[in-house]
């Protein structure tokens, strides 16, 4: 399964849940006619694939495949998350996408 399509079934199992809102978080650049860059997404650079809220508390899950690794840029982003108090997850599967969810519900 590609991380797009892994991603696809992920959004579908944690959107059944009312308390949590996730956006994909497509994190980029391009150049305006003019040659001016222009960079959009949240985070820059390592920033989580889906962004999020679950009951007031900002979340972020990267989708990686069984063998997919985190990047130096990812692992920083984790860290600055989590050293702010945000949750972040890395799921490869709907199963781990529901013992997350789980997981929430469990600690708030």
């Amino acid at each position: 399964m590609t991380e797009t399509a892994l991603m696809d079934a992920i959004r579908l199992e944690l959107g059944s849940d009312p308390d949590l809102v996730l956006w994909r978080n497509n994190v980029g650049m391009a150049w305006m006619k003019n040659g001016a860059p222009v960079r959009f997404g949240v985070g820059g650079p390592g920033a989580a694939d889906l962004v999020g809220m679950y009951r007031g508390r900002a979340v972020f899950v990267e989708i990686k495949t069984p063998t997919g690794r985190q990047s130096p840029e990812q692992r920083t982003f984790q860290q600055l998350v989590e050293r702010k108090g945000g949750t972040y997850a890395i799921l490869r599967s709907v199963d781990d996408a529901r013992a997350w969810l789980s997981t929430l519900r469990t600690a708030t």
